[in-house]
């Protein structure tokens, strides 16, 4: 299968890749290291996008936003390279909405990784194929690399509606129903009445991340992403088994954690991808669902733990 994807596909063909990175020079170069391991690395534009220093920023992070850059322009094993360098700290959230926006316009199609995303070999064939495979599905509006490690059994591919952020491609048409007003799209589910199934049958708290984006405590672009492809009853297609995993969760990253409950099963070997109807697989949708209430139940657990630690602790002191 994959030998027949990379003789059908040519270099004009394939979907631009942009990499976002600001001061973890360890996790850049493993995310480089894999991507460039990947069968059509060679073929593949990369655009690298890395953040401005911020203006409180120590010593250390100079440094290491100086590490990234140097393994930036460094980097020779993709067949065109570019590196956008900010002037200064846009975050995360702006980095990735002007990224995208610009590479969009340009090629009309984008690959999105951020720098600490390990991929298989295999990624790039799969997000290529179906980028080609529903460039004209107007109901398709994203494909994710990444799928949660779920006990169930899911089809090869299959359609949940929203878009999603780990390891993803998109077009330009899609794109364009990005909505970056938070409170647009609070309205709009508000009036719509969706957040049952906006919080995946309220097994995990996406209106609480909009509603906190909209205060100021968090700047996700991608829970604005994912509600602005929800809202307009757009699909996301994800495979059975994982291509890609995140290894952001040691604290090093703007919105990592300490504790990796959403570790990809494996990074797969092979697929077979097929074109299937673009409706929503509720069966999918319920096992996801499954999942996230799993973990945010040992994540009570755990919080729970820590608390009766503290309890005991303060108690024999």
């Amino acid at each position: 299968m994959v030998k027949n994807i990379i003789n059908i596909m040519n270099s004009k063909q394939l979907a631009p890749i942009i990499l976002f990175a600001y001061n973890r020079p360890v996790h850049l170069k493993k995310t480089l290291d894999a991507l460039a391991a990947n069968y059509l690395a060679k073929q593949s534009e990369l655009i690298i996008y890395i953040d401005g220093v911020k203006q409180e920023a120590s010593q250390k992070d100079i440094q290491q936003t100086s590490q990234v850059k140097k393994i930036a322009e460094e980097e020779v094993r993709f067949k065109n390279k570019k590196v956008v360098i900010a002037q200064h700290n846009k975050g995360l959230a702006k980095s990735i909405i002007e990224g995208v926006t610009n590479t969009v316009n340009e090629y009309k199609k984008v690959i999105v990784l951020e720098d600490d995303m390990i991929t298989s070999p295999y990624f790039l064939n799969f997000l290529n194929e179906a980028l080609t495979l529903y460039e004209n599905n107007a109901f398709v509006s994203c494909i994710s690399g990444y799928i949660y490690p779920v006990k169930g059994l899911l089809p090869e591919t299959f359609f949940i509606k929203g878009a999603d952020c780990w390891g993803w491609a998109t077009w330009k048409r899609a794109w364009d129903i990005f909505e970056p007003n938070g409170t647009l799209l609070l309205n709009n589910l508000t009036e719509k009445k969706l957040f049952y199934d906006f919080n995946f049958y309220d097994s995990y708290p996406y209106l609480k991340m909009l509603e906190d984006q909209i205060a100021g405590r968090n700047n996700s672009w991608a829970i604005r992403w994912y509600a602005s492809a929800f809202l307009q009853e757009k699909l996301t297609l994800y495979p059975a088994v994982s291509f890609v995993r995140n290894i952001g969760f040691d604290g090093s990253g703007t919105h990592s954690g300490k504790r990796n409950l959403w570790e990809a099963k494996e990074l797969t070997g092979s697929f077979n991808l097929k074109e299937i109807n673009a409706v929503e697989d509720a069966k999918a949708k319920m096992i996801i669902a499954d999942y996230f209430r799993s973990i945010l139940k040992k994540s009570l657990g755990h919080h729970i733990k820590q608390a009766i630690r503290s309890i005991i602790n303060k108690s024999s002191s």
